[in-house]
């Protein structure tokens, strides 16, 4: 189906494009390499549940909640506002 000035197929791009990203992001996030017996934030120990499920932990469960609290991901709308598709 045609969308005006877009190409067909254009509306699945941008899905692709947003699910593509998504999985980006968890990718950059998740923990790599060796994980810690002890937090590097805090210094609490890790529990052995924590380090089991996420081989790659460096961080403790309340340090780690904190860091995604405060990490803001901002990911741009690709559809535009429907006030510029109007005019």
């Amino acid at each position: 189906m045609a969308g005006g000035w877009t190409r067909d197929g254009a509306v699945q791009d941008q899905i692709d494009d947003t699910v593509n990203d998504a999985v980006e992001i968890a990718r950059v996030r998740m923990s790599a390499g060796e994980g810690l017996t002890h937090c590097e934030e805090c210094g609490e120990e890790i529990p052995a549940a924590r380090r089991k499920a996420l081989p790659g932990a460096r961080t403790c469960v309340p340090c780690q909640s904190g860091r995604d609290t405060k990490a803001s991901v901002s990911l741009f709308n690709r559809r535009g506002s429907k006030d510029s598709q109007l005019r």
